[in-house]
């Protein structure tokens, strides 16, 4: 495991690939299994492969986002908030589990923050998620994974170059 983690890189650029759907099954079996404050599940993923979809979920926000219209499936996390008041986290930790799960199929992925972003015209940006995908009232939107195959290599991370001074380790 330590291994897909040190070689994890953020992908913003895929093969025109539809995710094979063994692997999405898996990816979709990640995202059920992920921990949430006691076991409340109040998140809810939709996996978005078509096309016209991603492209305008590739526009809910102006920076950080266009690489989805790409990306073969979008995974959106979003939450039912009054199942738990913890919600963020539970989808926050959700999205890391699936991009380390997509890691060790050989797929690509990268995290696209909706929460607390804005659409060019001001409105919130989980408003358009919502709307792209008629959500259910009293629904919020986390974030978004892209995934696929990836398109380009990039190395890892040399372990050097951690900040390691982030972490403290007391007796």
């Amino acid at each position: 495991m330590i291994g897909w983690i040190r070689q994890r890189r953020s992908c913003r650029k895929f093969e025109p690939d539809p995710v094979a759907e063994d692997l999405r099954a898996l990816l979709i079996e990640a995202c059920l299994r992920a921990p949430t404050s006691k076991n409340r599940r109040p998140w809810q993923f939709i996996f978005v492969e078509g096309a016209e979809e991603r492209f305008r979920l590739s526009h809910c926000k102006p920076h950080g986002a266009a690489f989805l219209a790409e990306a073969p499936l979008n995974i959106v996390i979003a939450a039912e908030p009054r199942l738990s008041d913890v919600w963020v986290e539970d989808c926050a930790i959700a999205a890391a589990l699936v991009q380390v799960t997509a890691q060790s199929l050989g797929l690509g992925s990268c995290w696209c923050q909706v929460r607390l972003r804005e659409a060019d015209d001001g409105q919130p940006a989980a408003d358009v998620v919502k709307e792209v995908l008629a959500l259910p009232k009293g629904w919020e939107v986390a974030s978004i994974i892209g995934v696929g195959y990836p398109a380009e290599a990039k190395p890892a991370i040399d372990a050097g170059s951690l900040p390691r001074e982030r972490c403290q380790v007391r007796p």
